[in-house]
């Protein structure tokens, strides 16, 4: 059976078969509506039904509890219909602009960047690029069916190759191959680009970004693509590491200080050891913003990493330092057992 879902406040329409769920009926219709993880783990597509019945797949409690799923909120990756529905989301209108495509690539280069972070750039086929928002991600196909997902490290104007942060995860599926027997010229295949997390550029706002651990890679992005359009908004980038040394790009964003325009770098480290003589800030990095900028309701946040510090941030902000809503955009990294991973 086939049910007629409405997107509120905008007014579009499409078809959902009983057995897709919203989001990839809205998708295939050439909707866009805020996703993330696609698998019910980072509750980017949260929205509510005003109408209608839906009922939800696999999902985590902490992206849709009971309560809310009562009062009528819809992780819409997981929610099928059960009638026609009407429901209340924003459609992201810029990511309709660049296909969603399948492509391999050859691995060109792998670098450490610390002990357990590995810089992977991906060649291409020849005379082919990949179009994306600075902040979108790729899903690398496993040859068992499995994804892993990981947000592209460099803005779209640098395309010549696709760059990625992976995080080692002991046992992981694909981690412990890229830190095991990958090598370079190896063919991975993936499809992207997906998320709707990238620079709002419609707003004139400063911008917050928040980053914990690999979630630089996205904000990353961000920044290198602002500053190619010559943006002149101002922005501060608070990252956030258990150790000085997850902060692998440390002095690329103390460069960033001396050659952009207003622009601030806010290093912060949460369990710095005696022996690594930190004398930077401590605590959790989203604290550091709360300190330093206690009214964020003439800003706006991008935020990206784990999900505690990006749920804890979203809600301090809004409810403690009058951040609208709206004016936060988040990439929760899940882990690699949810399929997108740092």
């Amino acid at each position: 059976m086939t049910f007629q879902v409405t997107v509120q406040p905008g007014g579009q329409q499409f078809s959902c078969d009983e057995n897709d769920t919203v989001l990839t009926a809205a998708m295939q219709a050439g909707i866009t509506l805020p996703y993330g993880c696609k698998n019910g783990a980072c509750g980017s597509c949260k929205g509510k039904i005003l109408s209608g019945t839906a009922k939800h797949g696999t999902h985590q409690q902490k992206a849709l509890s009971t309560e809310e799923e009562a009062n009528g909120l819809a992780l819409f990756c997981c929610a099928t219909p059960l009638s026609d529905l009407v429901i209340e989301a924003h459609e992201v209108l810029s990511v309709g602009e660049f296909p969603v495509r399948k492509m391999p690539a050859r691995i060109a280069a792998l670098e450490k960047m610390s002990a357990d972070v590995m810089l992977i750039s991906l060649q291409l086929p020849a005379n082919e690029r990949l179009q994306y928002l600075a902040g979108q991600y790729i899903e690398l196909m496993l040859r068992d069916g499995k994804r892993r997902s990981y947000s592209m490290a460099n803005a779209p104007h640098a395309d010549e190759k696709i760059t990625l942060h992976v995080r080692h995860m002991p046992g992981g599926l694909f981690t412990d191959q890229l830190f095991g027997n990958l090598k370079e010229r190896d063919i991975l295949r993936f499809e992207g680009p997906l998320g709707t997390f990238f620079l709002r550029e419609d707003s004139d706002k400063p911008i917050i970004l928040l980053a914990s651990g690999t979630g630089f890679a996205p904000i990353k992005a961000i920044i290198e693509h602002a500053a190619f359009i010559e943006s002149k908004r101002p922005m501060a980038l608070y990252w956030g590491g258990r150790r000085p040394q997850d902060l692998y790009m440390h002095t690329l964003c103390e460069e960033w200080t001396r050659t952009l325009p207003d622009f601030k770098y806010v290093p912060v480290v949460s369990e710095a050891r005696a022996e690594d003589g930190w004398q930077g800030r401590s605590g959790l990095v989203h604290r550091a913003v709360i300190e330093d900028i206690p009214d964020l309701s003439s800003y706006q946040v991008y935020a990206c990493g784990a999900p505690i510090m990006v749920d804890s941030a979203k809600r301090d902000f809004i409810a403690q330092c009058k951040l609208p809503k709206e004016e936060f955009h988040a990439d929760s990294f899940t882990s690699e057992a949810d399929l997108h991973t740092a």
